[in-house]
């Protein structure tokens, strides 16, 4: 997701991800800043998939109503 550039500022982002770990629990992976600058990272493990899913799809309605858009966005596919 980003905000895009204001005043001459760089546009800022906010990146989420989802991996599975080793021990079949999941992590949410959250990386945000100031495009061409180093940006801050936080990662919050869960138990399943389910909670995973539900904390980063929270964490995105938080951002989309804190201005920023959806720039690009990979997933799975549902099956046919």
């Amino acid at each position: 997701m980003q905000i895009p550039a204001l005043d001459g500022k760089a546009p800022r982002y906010y990146q989420l991800a989802l991996q599975q770990d080793l021990l079949a629990g999941w992590t949410l992976v959250r990386e945000w800043g100031q495009q061409g600058s180093p940006g801050r990272l936080k990662r919050d493990h869960f138990p399943d998939r389910e909670s995973a899913l539900e904390a980063m799809l929270r964490v995105r309605d938080t951002q989309l109503q804190r201005g920023y858009k959806v720039v690009f966005m990979q997933g799975q596919e549902t099956p046919p």
